[in-house]
């Protein structure tokens, strides 16, 4: 059997706050309602979704709160809302597993990356998270120091 060859990912925009501020339980990928200009700003890599974050409202999955800025190259009538709601596009029976999870004690879903996958579709990777407490926070300082210790010290042993 051959190997699986892995898929080609054009990153956007990634989320790394998210992954200090919670403790992701489950992703999901979703696809995204864009008009033409935001599609070119994507295109050029111009996009922030470290302040947003995923909503379910009319049975619906939103974007809340996305950055995307306008583009530069179309006229002025043909612009789009930077910060606009954006639909997000999944199965409905993850959108209710994503439901059920934000319903949860201290659950909400965070976006973690915009890509476009290997067929050059815009992509949302989501996840169902729990915040963290701040004691938990140092304690994965503590470990990743130790860890860059650790490896310090076997790299000067060996």
């Amino acid at each position: 059997m051959a190997a699986k060859k892995k898929a080609d990912r054009k990153l956007i925009a990634e989320n790394r706050k998210a992954r200090h501020e919670y403790l992701i339980e489950e992703t999901h990928e979703a696809g995204i309602v864009l008009t033409g200009t935001e599609v070119k700003s994507l295109r050029k890599g111009l996009a922030n979704i470290v302040e947003s974050y995923a909503s379910i409202e009319d049975g619906g999955l939103w974007l809340i709160n996305a950055y995307i800025p306008e583009y530069p190259g179309a006229g002025r009538f043909f612009q789009h809302e930077p910060r606009r709601k954006r639909k997000l596009l999944m199965h409905a029976r993850e959108i209710s597993k994503m439901w059920q999870a934000s319903e949860r004690q201290g659950m909400t879903i965070v976006p973690l990356k915009l890509y476009f996958n290997d067929r050059g579709i815009a992509k949302l990777q989501l996840a169902a998270a729990k915040g963290k407490k701040l004691h938990d926070k140092r304690a994965d300082v503590k470990k990743r120091d130790w860890n860059r210790e650790k490896a310090r010290i076997l790299r000067d042993r060996g």
